[in-house]
């Protein structure tokens, strides 16, 4: 079990990275007024959130505690940048601010996922 969760892990920060990396991407845009967002971040963002839910499930079935109130609150914050970003997904400019507010939550995301123990 404790190879599949690792799997999971690392198919995890797979999905932050893709979801960051099309943020950093798009910074020099942003600061023209141009960025929009770019498919890697949809596609992070959902694997993010399928190997989020796939790790909950299997770290409770091996028995491991799950901090549900960390977990919930990483959830809040990913399904608002996924809402935004699939959203958003088609137009060809998004406004500073909203590109803005994904990349400070998902950095926030990874900060909570490391930081609270």
């Amino acid at each position: 079990m404790g190879v599949l969760i690792n799997l999971f892990v690392g198919l995890h920060i797979i999905g932050i990275a893709a979801l960051l990396g099309g943020f950093f991407t798009q910074m020099k845009a942003m600061g023209q007024g141009t960025a929009r967002f770019v498919p890697a971040m949809l596609h992070g963002a959902l694997t993010m959130l399928v190997t989020g839910v796939a790790l909950v499930g299997l770290n409770q079935a091996d028995g491991n505690s799950v901090n549900t109130v960390k977990i919930g609150v990483k959830l809040a914050l990913l399904i608002v940048i996924l809402g935004l970003v699939y959203v958003k997904r088609d137009e060809e400019k998004v406004d500073k601010r909203l590109f803005g507010l994904v990349g400070l939550l998902t950095v926030a995301n990874i900060f909570i996922a490391v930081l609270w123990t």
